[in-house]
């Protein structure tokens, strides 16, 4: 009788779990029990494990092989424990070296013919093995580049389970990356120059960009609307390295990593279908959950094009992300917490048949207002600047003269790097996350500046949140000035954004 240890790491949420895989070959007849509240897929492995390590030169063990996985009350899923399970076999047969495997994690699918195949969720499972003390991870040659991006531990591809056999007894040196592998190329981004007209759009683009702000736009079909919002991530400022890596975590778990760029560095663009529902929104799925549109859309901006027609329920959950930053999903094996900063950018036609010139409409009162009803005013109250696109005049269309992208980013950059530099001591990045309460307290503005904000409260055009997004966009509008103190006039402004009429 004797036992066999190796570690791999489980994926709650978005956070890696370290995991122990003890094998023990007992006496009895022949066959596998697999414990540890493992799910169908892991389940199948045992099957997986066994051709791979024959299809390896190597003997399956005779006997009784209980397969243990470690914390039992934590649900596993998914087949990333393959190799670690067939290693903890092969040590307790005393068919492996074992000096190796007290340090070292492995992470990684197997094929019947002893092939390691890329599994989800490299990153943050790296990220966890360096958090335990491990000095070295195996992973499958399709992650090697997504996990070398983590420092401070050292990361070996191995393309067969023969490979890391040799490995282990010091025959051959597992493969890596250089840097000259890490640096990719970021996808092309329409440029803002092909917008024609729209110059308050433009502006209001640039504004929700430079804070963060969320963005509602309305007016006739092809106006622009769904161009404006494409070219939004080309405004804003590439992802700090911090950041990079926690979307980049988040795509990876989800599997939508974009092939041969394995580190996120411009901000996402998620645009679902109008038809997306609220478990396609916020995440979810059997078991535990998986992320969401609005998780991957995480530093960068989640895009609902003709968000009347979305379900009431899609749109009312996205309530408490906006809110909070952060998704959490409740499921059979635990609630899933997502980080969900994004910015929210919305876009509808202002009614049913939605002509291209607002006379020649044909629906009722009732009926515009009832196709814009699915918009809540708790949803809408959380939305910083409304604006109504209007068609664009000929002369617009005839004499292009708008601003390209680089030259809106630089602006952009400048006023969020204000933003930063003001609120750094909190740990706030953009103006759109300080809490009200800071913006009533710490940062008080004079009586005299704040009294538009008065008479909107007083007469009821605006809410007490709605107030404090308000002074938000304000702020903003001030780093976009480079001024140091919001005015009076910059509040009145803030509000109008505010105050625009979209039914």
């Amino acid at each position: 009788m004797s036992l066999g240890c190796v570690r791999s790491v489980a994926i709650s949420g978005v956070e890696g779990v370290m995991v122990e895989i003890e094998a023990f070959i007992g006496q009895g007849l022949p066959g596998v029990q697999l414990v540890g509240l493992a799910d169908a897929s892991l389940k199948e492995s045992k099957d997986r494990v066994r051709a791979a390590i024959t299809n390896s030169g190597k003997k399956w063990p005779d006997g009784r092989i209980t397969l243990s996985l470690s914390p039992a009350t934590l649900p596993k899923s998914g087949s990333n424990y393959d190799v670690a399970l067939a290693l903890a076999v092969l040590a307790a047969k005393d068919l492996v070296p074992t000096h190796h495997l007290e340090k070292t994690v492995f992470i990684g699918e197997l094929a019947l013919d002893g092939r390691i195949r890329g599994v989800r969720g490299v990153l943050p499972a790296v990220v966890a093995a360096r958090r335990a003390g491990f000095t070295h991870v195996v992973v499958p040659l399709a992650n090697v580049a997504e996990a070398a991006l983590v420092s401070g531990i050292d990361v070996g591809g191995a393309g067969h389970l023969s490979d890391v056999l040799g490995w282990l007894g010091g025959e051959r040196v597992l493969d890596t990356v250089s840097d000259e592998t890490r640096v990719v190329a970021s996808a092309p981004v329409p440029d803002l120059a092909d917008v024609v007209g729209q110059e308050e759009a433009r502006y209001a683009l640039e504004i929700a960009a430079a804070g963060a702000h969320h963005l509602f736009m309305t007016g006739p079909p092809g106006i622009g609307k769904t161009m404006l919002a494409r070219r939004l991530p080309g405004i804003l400022p590439p992802l700090t390295e911090l950041e990079s890596l926690e979307v980049t975590a988040i795509h990876s778990i989800a599997g939508t990593l974009p092939a041969g760029r394995p580190l996120v560095t411009d901000p996402p663009f998620i645009a679902p279908h109008h038809s997306a529902s609220s478990t396609a929104l916020v995440g979810g799925g059997t078991g535990m959950a998986r992320p969401g549109a609005a998780s991957r859309a995480h530093r960068g901006v989640l895009f609902l094009d003709e968000c009347a027609e979305l379900g009431v329920k899609a749109l009312e959950s996205l309530r408490t992300p906006l809110e909070d930053g952060e998704t959490r999903v409740m499921r059979r094996d635990g609630v899933a917490v997502m980080p969900a900063r994004f910015q929210l950018i919305l876009s509808a036609n202002p009614c049913p048949c939605a002509p291209a010139n607002d006379v020649d409409c044909v629906c009722s009162a009732q009926v515009r207002r009832r196709y814009l009803g699915k918009l809540s005013g708790p949803l809408m109250d959380r939305v910083d600047i409304r604006v109504r696109m209007d068609p664009p005049g000929n002369a617009a269309l005839m004499n292009p003269s708008g601003e390209s992208s680089a030259d809106v980013r630089a602006r952009v950059s400048l006023a969020r790097q204000a933003a930063r530099e003001r609120w750094a001591a909190r740990g706030w990045q953009t103006n759109s996350e300080v809490p009200g309460s800071a913006l009533r307290q710490q940062f008080r503005l004079p009586t005299a500046v704040t009294r538009p904000v008065e008479l909107f409260l007083r007469d009821g055009r605006v809410t007490a949140r709605g107030a404090d997004r308000a002074l938000r966009l304000a702020w903003t509008l001030t780093d976009l000035r480079g001024g140091l103190s919001p005015t009076e006039d910059e509040v009145a402004q803030a509000l109008l954004f505010r105050d625009r009429g979209y039914a």
